[in-house]
């Protein structure tokens, strides 16, 4: 993985944030993992849902890659970005950046791709809707 620059922006739109706490800890004093990993699955359904009107769920992860630890106090935003829209399937590309010392330097941690699927209430496969019919709200803007 190639060193992130300080210039370097986010990809995506900023979809979570929250700060890392002691409990979030692993035994060596960093933020465990499968916290983060978490953290990217709800902002990266909340993307998919919005894009979906629906319910979805996640299906794969691939992709992941942990660049740096996450400390206590870090500021962590979860960016999102879709990355392409199938039938009734989405990938959703994830990254995380931090805020050292809540208002320090500004560093990616991590970032993934996820694969979701939009489910009616029975729980079967249910086509994604066309970007036309969507709300404003669930409309990437494209910067």
């Amino acid at each position: 993985m190639n060193d992130v620059t300080a210039d370097q922006k986010a990809r995506g739109r900023l979809t979570t944030r929250t700060m890392a706490m002691p409990a979030d800890t692993n035994p060596a004093g960093d933020i465990f993992g499968g916290w983060v990993l978490s953290q990217m699955d709800i902002a990266a359904g909340i993307c998919a849902g919005q894009r979906a009107q629906c319910r979805v769920v996640t299906v794969s992860l691939d992709s992941m890659s942990f660049i740096r630890p996450v400390k206590v106090g870090d500021i962590l935003g979860v960016y999102t970005e879709i990355e392409k829209v199938g039938r009734s399937s989405m990938e959703i590309h994830v990254e995380c950046w931090v805020r050292r010392g809540r208002i320090g330097k500004r560093e990616k941690v991590t970032e993934a791709n996820f694969k979701f699927v939009a489910i009616d209430d029975e729980g079967n496969p249910t086509p994604v809707p066309a970007e036309t019919d969507l709300p404003e709200y669930a409309v990437e803007s494209k910067v």
